[in-house]
């Protein structure tokens, strides 16, 4: 089974909405998933605001060697590091806490 990293459409007409997720590469574009990894919003204004990502499991899956589609890898390229840093972040506070 080759695992595609890749946007399920989402959302209504004028109104996208994307689904960041791992999929076998033969299913179609709204097909069932295996895994949610984030999302893509491109009607968000701020533009720091419009993507979310779960970069430990997008991590996983590269690892095992999911290829990531153009579009999601401009977008990981650009927004990947921010969000280790915030996990990172996260789990330096729970650590402080405990």
């Amino acid at each position: 089974m080759a695992v595609r990293i890749r946007m399920k459409p989402m959302g209504r007409k004028h109104r996208a909405y994307y689904r960041i997720v791992a999929i076998d590469g033969r299913q179609p574009n709204d097909g069932r998933v295996i895994e949610e990894l984030g999302t893509y919003d491109p009607q968000v204004a701020d533009n720091d605001k419009n993507v979310t990502l779960l970069p430990e499991r997008v991590k996983y899956w590269q690892s095992v060697g999911a290829k990531s589609s153009h579009k999601v890898t401009v977008l990981l390229n650009k927004f990947l590091a921010k969000f280790e840093a915030l996990a990172a972040a996260k789990a330096a506070d729970a650590a402080n806490k405990a």
